[in-house]
């Protein structure tokens, strides 16, 4: 990346984050990877216990398909967190990336949605998140948009890293920072362990018995665990 193109994207990353609180810092940076990339959304999912938590979005689609990967517990994002390393889907309406991810890929299309670039936040020894970009048409970023993506992701993981927790973010100590939107996520915890105790099984089984609910009824896993949460839904055995 040249000096010139390094320089713009600073630029604008700090015009986004300039005196914004700390908790907001997640959702500007996605408005400033959409500023400077040839995509139509973008969106931030921290690592979670057994599941993506989403955690910020620059708009309505991009928050949907942060909560279908949640859902599936499948696609390029979750593959980006697992392994700490980009994965990039060039194609979700046809060939290779559709065979690998086939409910997500025509979930995206039916969504508008044509490619998926994931990109960790972080890498293979410390993944904390990924930061997912997402475009109307198929197609590859060319190599200077690969290095602003990245460059927008190294930007995200200093800030999530330096952000405050706990009493210090003025929650209640126990644990990480969140978003509204990930605080909700709280729920599908609950959930897990609500599921546990009726169908006496194990969290991982919980969590797929919720995802499996909840794809069964063209539902997201946020949605299923509110309904466990507040009782309207039980998963006791047959």
């Amino acid at each position: 990346m040249g000096d010139r193109n390094r320089d713009r994207v600073a630029d604008v990353i700090a015009r986004e984050v300039r005196g914004v609180e700390p908790g907001d810092v997640p959702e500007r940076l996605c408005a400033a990877a959409v500023r400077l990339l040839p995509v139509s959304g973008a969106s931030v999912s921290l690592c979670g216990e057994g599941m993506p938590v989403p955690l910020s979005a620059s708009g309505t689609r991009a928050a949907y398909l942060m909560e279908v990967q949640a859902t599936l517990g499948d696609g390029p994002c979750v593959r980006a967190a697992e392994t700490g390393t980009p994965v990039f889907a060039c194609d979700l309406t046809a060939g290779q990336d559709v065979s690998r991810w086939p409910v997500y890929a025509q979930e995206a299309a039916a969504a508008g949605i044509g490619a998926v670039y994931a990109l960790p936040l972080g890498d293979a020894a410390m993944c904390v998140g990924t930061l997912d970009l997402y475009r109307d048409a198929p197609g590859e970023l060319a190599d200077d948009e690969v290095r602003t993506a990245h460059l927008v992701a190294d930007v995200l993981t200093a800030a999530l890293v330096a952000l405050p927790r706990g009493e210090e973010a003025g929650r209640r100590g126990d644990g990480l920072w969140l978003s509204p939107l990930a605080t909700d996520h709280d729920e599908v915890y609950q959930a897990i362990g609500m599921v546990m105790a009726q169908r006496g099984v194990a969290s991982d089984e919980a969590l797929s018995l919720l995802r499996a609910h909840a794809f069964a009824h063209g539902r997201t896993v946020l949605d299923v665990a509110h309904e466990v949460v507040s009782r309207r839904t039980r998963f006791d055995p047959d």
